[in-house]
């Protein structure tokens, strides 16, 4: 079964002769994991004006039977769907490639084998046009969105997460990122699919989890807050996923473990991590105020960022500690193109573009310079 295309029409746009950098257009590849999305975007001063198409194409039906992402299964399909894809969302937009002044693709990190098919297929079409190529750091792409859709200023507080990563970073410009935290062992999204998995409910198991939740008493459970009340800002979710391990397994010693027990072991579990997310980011705070002491603004993303429970108690934080909270629409917190041909219009206009023997990372922090976590590992 083929998987189905989800469309985002977001605004129509006609163009005229380029005069400035409010009519630069960009077109964005994303091929990072297991979603394939193209999408054109332009520097509109009205951010609900800068999307001009943004097409995604999940990978999900092919994916499940396996309970989690297969790297051959997810490179085979961005190369079997990516030309079409760049085509609908140009066809979308109502520009041609020859409309086009930049062209930007995840360049890591992720997935290596989709990862090149959407860098190639950059390189190419920057070649055949002669444009430039801009080759995003996909977690560059998540740290900007807000600017995408809110126009947020630098500097901002960023709390970055996904199935793959879960940061938290003072971003203080286009390319210039200050790690404050990491995780040391499990990313949230992560911790959230496995969780699933060992309760039955299926893949993926964030919105899964979430829409259970809904049903169930999140104080049944007493399940641990990993790293609550220490004072750096680090993060790690495997004792909470071991702490819910044991709890099922208890439930299942004691005979058939029941829809409520699952409804409220999504809903404790989900309460752990909000303590733990809330916790850790009222430290982040502090430390960026140190470095920024008019900093007032918390932005929120990666997929687990459209989880709306984990955002309601994230608001808890917003009035507690007397911030903006900035949190993207749901459609543009998970994988998306839009969000790296934003990253690459700003980056083009800081006058920076890469050549085309760059080589795609499997692997690319936004912090070389930070300092190694203990057991972090390559997440860090």
């Amino acid at each position: 079964m083929k998987p189905e295309i989800t469309l985002f029409r977001v605004s129509n746009y006609f163009f005229k002769a380029k005069q400035n950098f409010s009519d630069m257009i960009i077109l964005g590849i994303e091929s990072s994991c297991d979603e394939t999305a193209a999408a054109v975007v332009c520097d509109a001063e009205n951010a609900d004006g800068r999307i001009l198409s943004n097409v995604v194409l999940s990978q999900e039906n092919e994916h499940r039977p396996y309970g989690g992402i297969v790297p051959e299964i997810a490179a085979r399909s961005h190369l079997e769907h990516v030309d079409h894809l760049i085509k609908q969302a140009l066809d979308d937009a109502n520009v041609t490639l020859a409309d086009v002044d930049g062209i930007a693709a995840t360049g890591g990190p992720g997935l290596i084998g989709g990862v090149i098919v959407g860098v190639m297929s950059a390189k190419a079409i920057a070649s055949v046009q002669q444009i430039p190529f801009i080759a995003v750091n996909h977690l560059e792409g998540h740290a900007l969105t807000a600017r995408l859709t809110s126009d947020v200023e630098f500097p901002y507080l960023l709390l970055l997460v996904s199935g793959g990563h879960c940061q938290l970073l003072i971003v203080e410009g286009v390319g210039h990122y200050k790690r404050l935290g990491t995780t040391v062992d499990d990313a949230l999204g992560e911790a959230f699919d496995k969780s699933a998995k060992m309760m039955g409910l299926g893949y993926p198991g964030g919105p899964i989890v979430e829409a259970t939740a809904a049903n169930g008493d999140g104080t049944r459970f007493d399940l641990p807050r990993p790293m609550l009340g220490r004072q750096e800002c680090h993060f790690s979710f495997s004792g909470l996923k071991t702490a819910l391990r044991r709890q099922i397994e208890r439930l299942n010693d004691g005979g058939n473990i029941t829809d409520q027990d699952i409804a409220d072991l999504c809903a404790s579990f989900q309460e752990a991590a909000g303590d733990v997310l809330i916790d850790r980011c009222t430290n982040a705070l502090k430390q960026f105020r140190d470095q920024y002491p008019a900093g007032d603004t918390l932005v929120v993303a990666g997929g687990v960022a459209a989880n709306q429970r984990l955002g309601s108690r994230l608001s808890e934080l917003e009035k507690a500690e007397n911030i903006s909270l900035v949190v993207p629409p749901a459609a543009l917190c998970t994988d998306n193109a839009a969000m790296i041909a934003w990253a690459g219009l700003e980056r083009l206009k800081a006058g920076d573009s890469d050549p085309l023997d760059f080589k795609p990372r499997p692997r690319w922090p936004l912090d070389p310079d930070a300092p190694a976590a203990i057991g972090a590992g390559v997440k860090a």
